[in-house]
């Protein structure tokens, strides 16, 4: 067999290989996330085929069972699996609330089906927004359903929420931790502030952002399409899964190859 013909073969046995290494390098790297404002609950660690891997377990929220706007009692679990945006509001509120509201408004806008912001039906599937009171003794299931529709609030996936003072307090400092990552000072007898918080899919804080600031907004959007597209680390590549599912095409690939080489290089010799 020529040099030539050796180089061929090593080549065409070769690029099945690379071929299958990259793909397996791509399934495994994702997007850079938005990270978990809290030290992790637990990192436990066990032996994998030898090796040392380690499993962190990041804050979750604890669940909470409020009024909405529709005067409807909800869980914040019914959300689980989409990604929810929480503020914090009262109706009487004459400074921030009613400017957090409009950019809220401005945010589930751009959820819209196709588009269209005058057909007004937004996509429930990905995404929910949660407006909270921190003045439910004012603020009644009736108080805050005018509020809404003076606001232009889509109740399809934006719940305005009220109900027990205490709970909805212990849910702010204790799951949310709000007064923990946030640049203003927070009154845990009133809590006013101009942050917007970001859940994932998993009811786990990702992120603290200023409803008033564009800039933060504009990171805000970005995360959640960040998370839209993360990546379960317990649930294996469905590509890459494919890929494996088809290792004996490859196998047939390498030896067909394999053969054509070396049919081609005898054929040269017998010329």
């Amino acid at each position: 067999m020529s040099k030539k013909s050796v180089y061929g073969l090593i080549i065409a046995l070769f690029i099945p290989i690379i071929c299958y290494l990259w793909l397996k390098s791509a399934s495994e790297t994702a997007v850079t996330m938005p990270g978990h404002p809290f030290e992790p609950d637990t990192v436990m660690q066990s032996v994998v085929k030898g090796k040392l891997q380690s499993d962190t377990v990041w804050h979750t929220t604890k669940d909470i069972r409020l009024v909405n706007q529709m005067g409807d009692s909800v869980n914040l679990y019914d959300q689980r699996g989409k990604i929810i945006i929480l503020d914090l509001f009262f109706t009487s509120c004459g400074s921030i609330c009613p400017k957090l509201t409009t950019n809220m408004s401005k945010l589930q806008q751009s959820f819209l089906k196709g588009g269209d912001t005058r057909k007004k039906i937004v996509d429930t599937s990905i995404i929910q927004f949660i407006s909270m009171t921190v003045d439910p003794a004012r603020d009644s299931v009736p108080v805050i359903r005018e509020y809404a529709n003076r606001m232009g609030v889509i109740s399809d996936n934006w719940w305005l929420l009220t109900g027990n003072r205490d709970s909805i307090y212990n849910f702010i400092f204790q799951e949310l931790r709000l007064d923990k990552f946030s640049d203003e000072p927070v009154n845990p007898d009133f809590v006013h502030t101009s942050r917007y918080v970001l859940i994932d899919k998993n009811m786990q804080v990702r992120g603290y952002y200023n409803g008033l600031d564009s800039t933060s907004l504009l990171k805000l959007a970005k995360d959640v399409g960040y998370i839209m597209l993360e990546k379960d680390k317990k649930k294996k590549s469905e590509i890459f899964r494919k890929i494996i599912d088809l290792s004996w095409l490859w196998l047939i690939i390498a030896v067909l190859v394999t053969g054509f080489v070396y049919y081609f290089s005898s054929t040269r010799q017998k010329n």
